[in-house]
C-alpha cells in the first residue's frame, strides 16, 4: 500500500481514504515537493480537480518547513494535500515509500473517478529516476501504448526532435559537448550525420539513431573521471519513449521528464504550468536550456574538493540539485555529492538510494540549523551556519 496519507498519530491512508478527504472539498490547495516527480503528481491532481470543477491552486515548496507554513497559512475550510513531507497534521500528505508520488496520484485520480493521464504519470516516474515501465509503473505503460500515445525508439531522449539542441541541454548525461550546441553539432557532424539533420530541417534515421546513442554511451562513460554508475545513469537517456500525441509538448518522456526537474528548482511556477497541461512550452524550454547551460558550466568549472564519502563542489552559479546529480552520476568517486551555492546559504545533495539523503540532512540541519528536504537519493537544504561548519556535520553524518 502507498503511504499516502496524513501525517501524525492517525497513520497512514490508502489512496481511497485520502479521495475522500479531497472528493467534496470547496477548495484544494496542493503544495509539491521542489522536484520534477513531485510537481508531476501535483499536476496530475489539479488536472482531476479542474475535471470536477473543484477551485484549486498549486505552489512548490523548497523544504519540509516551507510547504509546512504554506499549509498553516491556508484559510479555515481548506484542504491541503502536500506532494511530499510536511510537520502539519491537518495536511493530507502525497507521499509514498515504494513508488513515485506520479504513480500514487495517478491511482488517486482513479478513486477520484477520473481518468488521469497515464504519460503525465510516466513523466514523473522517469524524473524520479525509476525506469518508465519498471515495478508499480508499467500499468501506466500499458494504457499509454493502448491509447497510441506511446512509442519506442532507438536514439536519445530529448524534449524535442533536433538532436543537436538535446545533445547539448540534456540533463540526462554529461559529456564533451554538454552545454554547448556547437560542440554537440561538431560532435555529431564528426558521425557523419547528415547537414540537413544538424540544421533541424530533417529528423535522424533509425540507423542514424542508434550511431548517436552510441557515441552519446561512449562519451558520457568515457571520460577519465567517470565513476562506474555513469553506465546506469546515462541508460535513462537511451532508447527513449516517444509521444505520439500530436499536441504533447515535448518528444519524449524523458525529456519531458527532464525539463520538468530542472524546472521544479530553477523555474518551478512554470514547471507547474507544465504540468498542468498550460500552453508554455516555449517559455519551459528557455527555462530548461538556461539551467542546463548553467549545470553544465558549473560540473566543468567548479571547484570540486573530495572527501572520504562526498565530494563538495563549491559557488555553484547554477540549479543546485541538477548540478549535484550531475557530478554524482558522471563525476564523483563518491557515492555523495553536495553543490553550495556562492553565497553559502544553501546545497543541494544527491547520493547513492543507500546514502539516505534526507535523514542525512534531517540530522545535520538539527545540529547547525536551517531548513531541509530529502529523499533516499536527492536533498536539499538552507545552510545557517559557517560553510566549513556544515560540511564537516554532512561528512560526519553521512
Amino acid at each position: 500500500m502507498s503511504q499516502s496519507g496524513r501525517s501524525g498519530t492517525d497513520g497512514g491512508l490508502d489512496a481511497a481514504s485520502v479521495a475522500t478527504e479531497v472528493a467534496d472539498a470547496p477548495f484544494v490547495r496542493v503544495v509539491a515537493r521542489a522536484s520534477g516527480d513531485a510537481v508531476a503528481a501535483a499536476g496530475l491532481l489539479g488536472r482531476v480537480l479542474a475535471s470536477r470543477g473543484t477551485p484549486f491552486q498549486v505552489s512548490v515548496g523548497r523544504t519540509i518547513e516551507d510547504r509546512t507554513r504554506r499549509v498553516e497559512d491556508a484559510s479555515a475550510g481548506d484542504v491541503t494535500v502536500v506532494v511530499g513531507d510536511s510537520r502539519a497534521s491537518d495536511a493530507v500528505h502525497l507521499d509514498p515509500v515504494d513508488e513515485p508520488a506520479s504513480v500514487a496520484a495517478w491511482r488517486l485520480a482513479g478513486e477520484l473517478g477520473a481518468t488521469a493521464d497515464s504519460v503525465l504519470a510516466l513523466v514523473g516516474v522517469a524524473a524520479a529516476g525509476v525506469t518508465p515501465g519498471a515495478g508499480s509503473s508499467a500499468r501506466l505503460v500499458e494504457s499509454a501504448e493502448a491509447g497510441g500515445r506511446l512509442d519506442r525508439r532507438p536514439g536519445v531522449a530529448g524534449p524535442v526532435d533536433d538532436v543537436v539542441d538535446a545533445l547539448a541541454h540534456s540533463t540526462l548525461v554529461h559529456a564533451s559537448f554538454s552545454g554547448d550546441e556547437d560542440a554537440a553539432r561538431n560532435a555529431l557532424g564528426a558521425l557523419s550525420v547528415d547537414a540537413d539533420v544538424l540544421a533541424g530541417d530533417v529528423d535522424l534515421s533509425d540507423d542514424d539513431r542508434r550511431r548517436v546513442a552510441s557515441f552519446v554511451a561512449i562519451a558520457a562513460t568515457g571520460a577519465a573521471e567517470a565513476p562506474a554508475r555513469s553506465g546506469d545513469a546515462v541508460e535513462r537517456a537511451l532508447r527513449p519513449y516517444v509521444l505520439a500525441d500530436a499536441d504533447a509538448p515535448f518528444a519524449t518522456v524523458a525529456g519531458y521528464a527532464d525539463v520538468l526537474a530542472v524546472l521544479a528548482e530553477s523555474a518551478p511556477g512554470t514547471g507547474v504550468a507544465v504540468a498542468l497541461g498550460h500552453d508554455v512550452r516555449e517559455s519551459a524550454l528557455s527555462a530548461w536550456r538556461e539551467g542546463a547551460t548553467a549545470a553544465h558550466e558549473a560540473v566543468g568549472s567548479c571547484e570540486r574538493a573530495r572527501h572520504d564519502g562526498v565530494v563538495v563542489v563549491r559557488d555553484v552559479d547554477a540549479p543546485l540539485a541538477t548540478t549535484a546529480r550531475l557530478v554524482r552520476d558522471y563525476r564523483s568517486p563518491e557515492p555523495a555529492v553536495a553543490a553550495i551555492d556562492p553565497a553559502g546559504d544553501a546545497v543541494a545533495v544527491a547520493g547513492t538510494p543507500d546514502v539516505g539523503v534526507g535523514d542525512v540532512l534531517a540530522r545535520v540541519t538539527t545540529q547547525t540549523g536551517g531548513e531541509h528536504d530529502g529523499t533516499a537519493d536527492a536533498g536539499y537544504a538552507t545552510i545557517d551556519c559557517e560553510t566549513d561548519e556544515f560540511v564537516d556535520s554532512l561528512r560526519a553524518a553521512l
